[in-house]
């Protein structure tokens, strides 16, 4: 029973494709091959993601990471894990398993948030398709307003969990293998 709950989500959701399928079959069939898209751009993604994750594990000791991004690291944390997030290259969805790897080896939970918050929406290959595509002022201006946007959501989330909610947080962090 515990296993079905699990992938409860996933079984209702074929199920509804499925009856989608059978209601109207075009519609279904586009949400078919989407999902299917999706699920095979998530199979070149994440493989090489957990490899780099697994060597990070490997190659970067919890020392150096909570001295870079961990307490006590103030500005140089936020910078590096801001740098860190704006130079990253993927979806969105690639950025919780890094985010977790971070949090295992000691880095703080605000640097988490910056890291998130840069991942999804400073990217430097986004940045550089709008200066192109839309010009300096405006691909500057959206950089402009999204840094202080991001800090400001760091510092309300930051301070909307207490100390007791994030332990908890990083206990289920550290029992996900």
């Amino acid at each position: 029973m515990k296993r079905i709950k699990s992938y409860l989500l996933f079984l209702v959701s074929a199920t509804l494709i499925a009856l989608l399928f059978f209601i109207d079959r075009p519609t279904g069939s586009r949400a078919a091959t989407t999902v299917l898209s999706s699920f095979k751009e998530m199979l070149l993604i994440l493989p090489p993601v957990f490899i780099l994750l697994g060597l990070l594990d490997i190659w970067v000791p919890r020392e150096t990471m909570v001295r870079f991004m961990g307490e006590g690291s103030g500005l140089t944390g936020g910078v590096l894990a801001f740098i860190l997030g704006s130079a990253a290259a993927g979806p969105l969805y690639v950025v919780f398993p890094i985010a977790a790897a971070f949090m295992r080896k000691g880095a703080t939970f605000t640097n988490i948030l910056i890291l998130i918050g840069a991942w999804s929406t400073t990217k430097i290959p986004m940045i550089l398709f709008e200066l192109s595509s839309l010009g300096l002022r405006f691909g500057l201006t959206r950089l402009a307003l999204n840094i202080p946007v991001i800090l400001t959501i760091t510092l309300v989330m930051g301070r909307s969990f207490n100390g007791e909610e994030v332990a908890t947080l990083y206990e289920r962090i550290e029992h996900l293998d």
